[in-house]
């Protein structure tokens, strides 16, 4: 009768040798893939250095879900009629004279959105911003208090409290007085919230949906992949976006001094696609589509822009990405904005784990004379991304690059603002995670006065920033070094 330590050591040698197995399978399949070989050389340290770990770790973490078109976008009615619009919109546009002369300068941009994303140009009557939760979330409240048809609120984190019990309160007298709500919320950003909390809102005639539910014993591969989007619509009139969650510290700060963020509400034609890709999320999560779905789309017709119409109007590009995309759309669109800005670049991102690609495209942006400026958190609320956000800053001084630590709280904004004339607003953070694995989407506002007013709040916060010297930096702890330098080694799986 074999023993119980000859046992676990035939166990143990069968684990090692499946290890070793299932660690060359995967090397040899990460190189043929022939991705981004950073990635790729990260995925296999990774792999050899966290037996057993490692392994666990990229069936949950590393698998592209868009190359395999797990999440599909052909069945989608919405989808479609996107396409045949933006369709439309690229045939005429490849005529210059198709083309006001205040959008001209943007027309290679608005083309490559109508490539990628089939992101429609529309015309808007008001964008009005919000650059703190409280402004954002009370403007929110507002809104769905004068909802008389339905509401389609989206959001990664729900959380029950404070904030969160009076946006339920809310949604639930709406749907008592017949209003439709419908609410969209990620698994991930919902965890550790009580089950009676949206199960009340349930009972109340809301739909409450979860985008790919976490179960902490059952993990699968999906994951990784979280819907990050922040969106409200209104009786198909009124939207929101911006980078506000539905929790108390995005209302008072929390731990923080403050909370700053930046939310935009737009009353116009964008909401159309807003819409859309709330629809299309919620068709993802049940495979059902919405009955008599014409009156989701009040009084929609996108305007052809003219002389006499855009002296009156904001037009604007919204942009989705993720998993269900083609191409990184968000991405490119980052790319093309700084690499083609004349002056200055103004961004702020609570998080800065750039691709490489971005990164030469803000290096060399600032090298051929733009003004770039980059404002951070001083101290972000995750220590390893932290420390990976600040192993960039060397890179971006020695090229000439403004950067500036966020000290009076947390600065949660994503926004980009381009030579005054354009900018964008929206969920994405300036990282590997928004850009290529989570689902996200922006604005992008082909608008002076909008562009202007992003750069004027940079400027306003500026007073509540640290300048970082390249003379001061270079004098920090070793300490800090190893440990930048450590988390830089993940800094493409995060």
């Amino acid at each position: 009768m074999i023993s119980w330590v000859l046992f676990w050591k035939i166990c143990s040698i069968a684990l090692y040798v499946a290890n070793i197995a299932i660690v060359i399978y995967v090397i040899i399949k990460l190189i043929l893939k022939k991705t981004d070989p950073i990635k790729t050389l990260s995925w296999i340290l990774v792999l050899i250095l966290l037996p057993y770990i490692g392994v666990i770790l990229y069936l949950l973490l590393g698998q592209n879900y868009r190359k395999k078109a797990i999440f599909s976008k052909k069945r989608l009615v919405d989808e479609q009629i996107k396409k045949q619009i933006a369709t439309a919109q690229i045939t005429e546009f490849k005529n210059p004279d198709s083309f006001v002369k205040e959008l001209y300068p943007y027309r290679k941009l608005i083309s490559q959105n109508l490539n990628s994303d089939y992101s429609i140009l529309c015309m808007n009557k008001e964008v009005e911003f919000f650059f703190s939760g409280r402004d954002a979330l009370e403007a929110m409240l507002a809104e769905i208090g004068k909802a008389t048809k339905h509401i389609h609120l989206q959001s990664f984190i729900f959380l029950d409290d404070t904030i969160g019990k009076r946006f339920k309160e809310a949604l639930i007298q709406k749907a008592a007085s017949g209003v439709e709500v419908r609410i969209i919320v990620d698994g991930a950003g919902i965890l550790g919230v009580r089950r009676h909390f949206f199960n009340e809102m349930r009972e109340s005639g809301i739909e409450v949906l979860e985008f790919s539910p976490v179960h902490i014993l059952m993990p699968t591969s999906k994951i990784n992949y979280r819907n990050h989007r922040k969106i409200l619509v209104i009786d198909g009139k009124i939207g929101f976006i911006g980078g506000i969650n539905i929790a108390d510290r995005y209302y008072d700060g929390g731990v923080y001094p403050e909370w700053r963020d930046t939310q935009i509400k737009v009353i116009g034609e964008s909401v159309f696609s807003m819409q859309s890709c709330f629809l299309r999320d919620r068709f993802f999560i049940i495979n059902r589509h919405l009955p008599r779905r014409k009156k989701y789309y009040p009084d929609f017709e996108i305007t052809r822009p003219t002389e006499d119409n855009i002296e009156h109007a904001i037009y604007s590009q919204t942009l989705s990405s993720g998993p269900d995309s083609d191409w990184a759309s968000i991405m490119q669109c980052y790319f093309t904005l700084i690499t083609n800005a004349h002056s200055r670049i103004y961004i702020n991102t609570p998080y800065f784990t750039p691709s490489e690609s971005l990164l030469n495209a803000i290096k060399i942006a600032s090298l051929g004379g733009v003004s770039v400026n980059i404002m951070i958190p001083e101290r972000a609320d995750s220590s390893l991304i932290h420390y990976c956000s600040m192993s960039y800053i060397n890179d971006l001084l020695k090229a000439g690059v403004n950067v500036y630590l966020f000290k009076n709280g947390f600065n949660h904004s994503k926004s980009i603002s381009i030579d005054g004339e354009l900018c964008i607003v929206g969920s994405a953070n300036m990282d590997n995670r928004s850009m290529i694995q989570d689902f996200e989407i922006t604005s992008v506002l082909y608008d002076a006065d909008c562009a202007l007013t992003i750069e004027s709040q940079f400027q306003k916060d500026l007073s509540r920033c640290t300048k970082i010297s390249i003379l001061k930096w270079k004098k920090r702890s070793p300490f800090q070094k190893v440990k930048e330098a450590v988390a830089r080694l993940v800094s493409p799986l995060l």
